[in-house]
């Protein structure tokens, strides 16, 4: 069990479009598969088993790795009479839900809050940005990838029946997608900085038309600009395309005294 969790880190280093993570899952089962199995033929059974197509949150794939484990001792143990069909169905039962919290969690929360304290330590020249960034990301993960596959192990799917029942998964999902919607909002205001000298002479009087900006909301303009961006992601331009762009806008809003 040990090696399969050390197995488990390298599960997208044979990424393919066809099958997506299985060899990379089929090698994390390799260690319990010649422990399990001896015979040459059943162990070869047991690989093409785990062959199959595979996807999910790679933090989070232990616990399905955990429960495959359970299932295959199962398996030696009847010889007669168990389902081999069950241990592929299960995979692709878990493969959605793991993936859904998963993802959730490390890339919609984490990740977020993690580059969020690294980046601004980051780019006041502290090497500390760097250090908790990985900290911050990898301590829960490390967590969740060790005891998720103990867990597995032992409950398997029944834990996963339970939790969707009760509805702690959903709101798990939430609290994560609230908090990640948070820390987004904190690095908009404090990361990107976008602002403008314009200043409005009416009659006698000079406007500045930032401060306007700052009484009806402070950091109007960094939302905007990010909103802005990410509406044309969402419409299919590319990443290079609008930072190219950001950068010709900036030049000639520069040169006019816009921005």
């Amino acid at each position: 069990m040990r090696k399969t969790f050390w197995r488990s880190f390298p599960l997208q280093g044979c990424f393919n479009y066809e099958r997506m993570q299985n060899v990379g899952f089929c090698y994390s089962m390799i260690p319990v598969l010649k422990r399990l199995y001896p015979e040459k033929e059943k162990a070869r059974e047991a690989l093409k088993r785990h062959l199959s197509f595979f996807n999910t949150t790679p933090q989070m794939v232990s616990f399905i790795t955990g429960a495959c484990v359970a299932l295959e001792e199962q398996n030696k143990k009847s010889e007669e009479g168990f389902d081999i069909e069950s241990i592929t169905a299960l995979k692709a039962a878990l493969m959605g839900p793991i993936a859904g919290i998963g993802d959730s969690f490390f890339w919609g929360t984490f990740r977020i809050i993690a580059a969020g304290v690294g980046c601004g330590l980051a780019a006041k020249g502290s090497l500390l940005g760097a250090v908790l960034f990985l900290l911050i990301f990898n301590i829960p993960h490390y967590l969740v990838r060790y005891y998720g596959l103990k867990l597995g192990y032992k409950s398997g799917i029944s834990f996963i029946e339970t939790a969707q029942s009760s509805g702690m998964i959903e709101i798990l999902t939430n609290c994560a997608k609230i908090i990640g919607l948070c820390v987004v909002g904190a690095m908009i205001a404090s990361m990107v900085a976008f602002s403008t000298p314009l200043v409005l002479n009416i009659g006698e009087t000079k406007v500045e038309l930032q401060g306007v900006f700052d009484q009806i909301l402070p950091k109007v303009l960094p939302l905007v600009l990010t909103f802005g961006i990410y509406g044309l992601l969402k419409k299919g331009y590319k990443t290079v395309t609008v930072m190219f762009g950001i950068i010709a806008a900036g030049i000639i809003c520069a040169f006019l005294g816009i921005l």
